[in-house]
C-alpha cells in the first residue's frame, strides 16, 4: 500500500447535500450549531447552504440567515450551491467566498434535476462563473450521474469527460465526480476515474460517492490507489437525491474517516468529534443516521 497518499482533503457536504432531502425542517440555529460542531472536528471545507429557489428545496430556504450566523475561523472555507445568476447575487450579498454550480453527465437526469439539458446548463453557468470570479468568489463544479443514471443506465466515460472539460473551461477550480445513485463499483471508478486522470490534474478532481449498494468505502479505496486525494462526504451519511429514485445517503464522513485513519492517512479531522456532530443532527431529525461507524459506536460517549 505504499502508493497510497499521505493525506486526504475532505469536503463536508452534510449541511447542504445532506439536509436537503430531509422532510423535517431543521431550525436555522440548529443548523448553525451543527456546522459549529463540524468546524470543531477539524473540517476545513464545509458546504453549508443552497441558493436554489425555496419552493424547490424548502429545507434550505434560510441560506442567507444561516450564513449570517456562522462564525469565521482561520483556514475554514464555507461554500454554497447556486443555480443561476439570481442565486449568485443572493450568495454574494451574504459575503460567502466560494460557490458551487452543478450539472450532470446524463441528459435525462439533468432535465429531471434542473429542468434543462447539459449544454443549456453550461450556458446558464457561463456568466455566473464569470461574475463570481470577477467578485473574487471561487467556484467548484459538480457533475452528477458520472457512472450510472437512474433513467439511462451506464454513463459513458467520454460523456463525463466532456462535461468536466466544459466546467473547467468556464473557470471552475475543481470538479466533483458524483456517483449520484450509489451504483458504481471499484471497476467503474477504475474505468471512468482513469479516463479523467489522463485528461485532468488529480488535484482538481474530487470524488463524491453515495452508499446505496454499500460500495462507497470500496470506491474510496479504489480511488486512493489511483491517486485521488479529495473526497466529499456527509456527517452521519445524511443525504439522498429527490430526483434519483432509490438513492440513499452520501458516503458518511465517519465511515470515510475510519478507513483513512486505519490506513494511516492524515485528514486533520477527529472521528470522535464528527460522531458528536452527527448524533446532534440525528437527534434533531429524530431518526437514526445510516453511518455504519455511528451505529457501531452508538453507546460510546463523544462529549
Amino acid at each position: 500500500m505504499t502508493n497510497l497518499p499521505k493525506s486526504v482533503r475532505i469536503v463536508e457536504v452534510g449541511p447542504r447535500d445532506g439536509l436537503q432531502n430531509e422532510a423535517k425542517t431543521v431550525p436555522t440555529e440548529k443548523k448553525a450549531e451543527f456546522i459549529k460542531m463540524l468546524v470543531a472536528s477539524g473540517l476545513k471545507e464545509i458546504e453549508v447552504a443552497s441558493f436554489v429557489h425555496p419552493k424547490w428545496i424548502p429545507q434550505l430556504a434560510d441560506a442567507a440567515q444561516l450564513i449570517g450566523q456562522l462564525e469565521s475561523h482561520a483556514g475554514v472555507r464555507y461554500s454554497a450551491l447556486v443555480p443561476n445568476m439570481k442565486g449568485l447575487e443572493r450568495a454574494i450579498e451574504t459575503g460567502i467566498r466560494r460557490i458551487a454550480v452543478f450539472t450532470a453527465a446524463s441528459e435525462s437526469f439533468n432535465k429531471k434535476n434542473i429542468n434543462m439539458g447539459i449544454d443549456e446548463s453550461i450556458e446558464v453557468f457561463r456568466p455566473v462563473v464569470a461574475r463570481a470570479l470577477q467578485e473574487g468568489v471561487s467556484v467548484r463544479g459538480y457533475v452528477s450521474t458520472c457512472f450510472v443514471c437512474p433513467y439511462e443506465g451506464a454513463v459513458a466515460k467520454e460523456k463525463v469527460g466532456d462535461v468536466v472539460r466544459a466546467l473547467f473551461d468556464l473557470g471552475v477550480d475543481e470538479v466533483s465526480i458524483g456517483d449520484t445513485i450509489g451504483a458504481a463499483t471499484p471497476k467503474d471508478v477504475e474505468v471512468t476515474g482513469g479516463y479523467l486522470l489522463e485528461r485532468f490534474p488529480v488535484k482538481n478532481l474530487a470524488m463524491h460517492f453515495h452508499d446505496t449498494y454499500g460500495m462507497a468505502v470500496a470506491n474510496v479505496y479504489q480511488s486512493l490507489h489511483m491517486g485521488f486525494t479529495t473526497f466529499d462526504s456527509s456527517a452521519g451519511g445524511l443525504g439522498g437525491c429527490p430526483y434519483a429514485p432509490g438513492a440513499s445517503g452520501n458516503l458518511a464522513t465517519e465511515d470515510l474517516l475510519y478507513l483513512l485513519d486505519r490506513l494511516g492517512i492524515e485528514t486533520g479531522v477527529s472521528l470522535k468529534l464528527i460522531r458528536r456532530a452527527s448524533r446532534f443532527i440525528g437527534l434533531e431529525l429524530a431518526r437514526e443516521l445510516p453511518s455504519r461507524v455511528l451505529q457501531t459506536t452508538a453507546g460510546e460517549q463523544t462529549t
